[in-house]
């Protein structure tokens, strides 16, 4: 998968094409229930293939270079940790590719440079396992909590 997820533009593409496809639909789209079930197992096996997603809920691969930032060990969403190797490695994992590298070469490749700068939301460990699709299109602004979620039920369906 590294062949595409090495095409950063053409991901991008497929990101926007994506919420553009899905915007119409927000009002139908709900937290918990059924049509979250049907995202959820989408997510899981389209992002879980092409990303590793860590299924967090709250998907900033647009702004990172179409690199999942919870693939690091540190799971640290604002850029890598003062543990990088010369060749640009994990300090935790011996040979893995420093995810926050591998991001920055990657948003140089997108429209806005991937927006990489940009300082991310904290992560909503409430979020975990729900529906990032979802939850981009009916929180506002995005990425931040907006009150309890149970992820349980959401998974319950």
């Amino acid at each position: 998968m590294s062949l595409l997820q090495d095409q950063p533009r053409l991901l991008e593409l497929a990101y926007q094409a994506t919420l553009g496809a899905l915007s119409p639909l927000r009002r139908w789209l709900k937290r918990g229930g059924a049509v979250e079930t049907v995202f959820v197992e989408a997510e899981r096996v389209s992002k879980g293939l092409l990303f590793d997603c860590r299924m967090c809920g709250q998907c900033v691969l647009h702004e990172t270079g179409m690199t999942c930032p919870m693939t690091c060990p540190k799971e640290l969403r604002n850029g890598p940790c003062g543990g990088v190797r010369l060749d640009g490695t994990c300090e935790i994992i011996a040979g893995m590719p420093c995810p926050w590298v591998l991001a920055w070469d990657r948003s140089s490749r997108m429209s806005h440079g991937g927006d990489i700068a940009r300082i991310l939301p904290p992560l909503d460990r409430r979020r975990i396992g729900t529906s990032a699709w979802i939850n981009e299109l009916t929180l506002d602004p995005p990425g931040w909590p907006q009150g309890p979620v149970d992820a349980e039920a959401s998974r319950r369906g």
